[in-house]
């Protein structure tokens, strides 16, 4: 097998690029407060502002760049798309979840500031992201506005990631066997549906056509997919410092995954097939989705 390779110089760049802007954006967004209140936006801030590869972001503005959108634009829509991934991860890492005592190498939201402050950020977290995509600083058509807030909706909600969230608990429990269809489908709802709007959010302040739109979802919903085999591998074999939270909390808890279902060799290899088909989707942009295939090498070949 060979040995996984870090991003190219280019994609780095790119990543690194959005990173920073996207940061800055989150501390224009989700400035610090001395009211009584203060201590929420504090675990906020700790929940979003704490490292992060930002890919979300990152699939939100290469899409949006695909259509010439204003950058300050994107930057909002990819911001908002963090705080919804941020309030999910908040979420996941509660007792009554995962019960996560690390994440991006740092203390765990709850157990910096509490159970309750955690539920309270998260809820926050959630809320702000659609008054983000409803201000019309974020794009001044109305009609924009609501199917950004429409399709985040949905991709967030008991359809797409909470619903997955409740199939993986399910998952835990003993007297349910989850063959890899249904893993799949779990997958694609807790992960691929956030993904999905990444890019389709670029389409749709970008206004594409329909064609475009869906081979933007397509790609997303499989580089999602092939994210999470990864993770479920990663899951097993890496090390918490590389990783930045805890690992083999899926086997420790008996959760069903591509990996105890398959065996790590076949998961793998299931990855590279998803990555394959995702990358065939962009062909329809004709080598402008160029950072978007490199995207889909580096998900499958990350170490972390």
């Amino acid at each position: 097998m060979p040995s996984p390779r870090s991003a190219s110089p280019e994609l780095q760049n790119a990543m690194d690029d959005v990173v920073e802007a996207v940061n800055r954006t989150i501390e224009r967004l989700l400035p610090e407060s001395d009211m009584a209140e203060g201590e929420l936006y504090d675990a906020m801030r700790h929940g979003v502002l704490g490292g992060g590869k930002r890919l979300r972001p990152f699939l939100c503005i290469q899409s949006a760049f695909l259509f010439n959108v204003p950058s300050s634009r994107a930057r909002r829509v990819a911001a908002a798309i963090e705080f919804m991934h941020c309030y999910s991860l908040i979420h996941d890492d509660l007792p009554a979840m995962d019960d996560a005592s690390l994440r991006r190498g740092q203390p765990t939201v709850h157990k910096q500031y509490g159970d309750a402050a955690a539920i309270l950020a998260g809820d926050a977290l959630l809320t702000l992201a659609f008054e983000i995509l409803a201000d019309p600083e974020t794009h001044p058509d109305p009609f924009v506005q609501a199917e950004l807030v429409r399709e985040l909706a949905k991709a967030a909600g008991s359809h797409g990631m909470v619903g997955g969230q409740m199939l993986d608990l399910i998952a835990e429990r003993d007297d349910v066997d989850f063959d890899v269809g249904e893993i799949s489908r779990l997958q694609r709802m807790k992960t691929g549906k956030l993904m999905a709007f990444a890019c389709e959010a670029g389409a749709i302040v970008g206004k594409a056509s329909e064609p475009q739109r869906k081979a933007l979802c397509n790609y997303a919903h499989d580089l999602g997919l092939a994210f999470q085999v990864t993770d479920d591998i990663l899951d097993v074999e890496a090390d918490p410092q590389d990783t930045g939270k805890d690992t083999q909390k899926d086997e420790d808890a008996g959760k069903a995954t591509f990996v105890s279902t398959l065996g790590k060799d076949a998961a793998r290899a299931r990855a590279e097939m998803i990555i394959g088909q995702a990358k065939r989707h962009l062909n329809i942009f004709e080598g402008r989705g160029k950072m978007l295939a490199e995207l889909a090498d580096y998900v499958l070949e990350r170490r972390a």
